[in-house]
């Protein structure tokens, strides 16, 4: 039976988001393609008929999964515009149980830097493109700009709180298990570092 345009559309968009997902979860290396075709719904065959190979998929996945956006994931509905308060609310949604324990709903670069690291080449290149649009927004939040490019003195600071960020989290997922409290001393450490304790937020 043919497949129309529309229905073609989202099959496609359904793979990417199912791999996108799932590779954030359990790494490159943890996911075949019929983990994701059935995630998505599809025959394995069906992947082929959108993507030219594996690879491919990966780098598409991976620049999807940058369309993340760093906003609290614990559902308060705190406002996360620019300025002091939206930065706040983005570094302890970022460092907070909830992302350290949901990867796949979260930051690609945490979860698959070392993946993409040991890639190389294309890989590399979709992990740069998204990491340097992370670091122009954070910058523009730390600034408080709604639009514009930041000064150089706030896109050193985006990367700094960017890189302590992400470093913390891996951590924290690295000792969840072994030594949960550990784990959330981690987090609790950095989000006071970075932001000072709730009540001066």
């Amino acid at each position: 039976m043919k497949v129309s345009k529309a229905q073609s559309a989202e099959n496609r968009q359904g793979i990417l988001d199912a791999a996108s997902r799932l590779y954030r979860e359990r790494g490159l290396s943890g996911v075949g393609v019929a983990d994701i075709t059935r995630d998505a719904g599809l025959t394995h065959g069906g992947l082929y008929r959108h993507f030219e190979n594996k690879d491919a998929l990966v780098r598409e996945a991976c620049a999807r999964a940058f369309d993340w956006s760093m906003t609290p994931l614990d559902g308060s509905g705190v406002d996360t515009g620019s300025g002091p308060q939206g930065l706040a609310a983005r570094v302890a949604g970022y460092l907070s149980p909830q992302h350290r324990d949901h990867p796949g709903e979260g930051c690609p670069v945490a979860a698959l830097a070392v993946d993409a690291a040991r890639a190389g080449g294309d890989l590399s290149e979709v992990f740069a493109q998204g990491i340097e649009r992370n670091i122009e927004r954070f910058a523009r939040v730390i600034e408080g700009l709604e639009q514009g490019k930041p000064s150089p003195e706030g896109r050193a600071r985006a990367t700094q709180m960017l890189a302590t960020m992400v470093g913390g989290l891996v951590l924290a997922r690295a000792t969840a298990a072994g030594r949960p409290a550990l784990s959330d001393e981690i987090l609790a450490t950095l989000r006071e570092h970075l932001i000072g304790p709730p009540e001066q937020r």
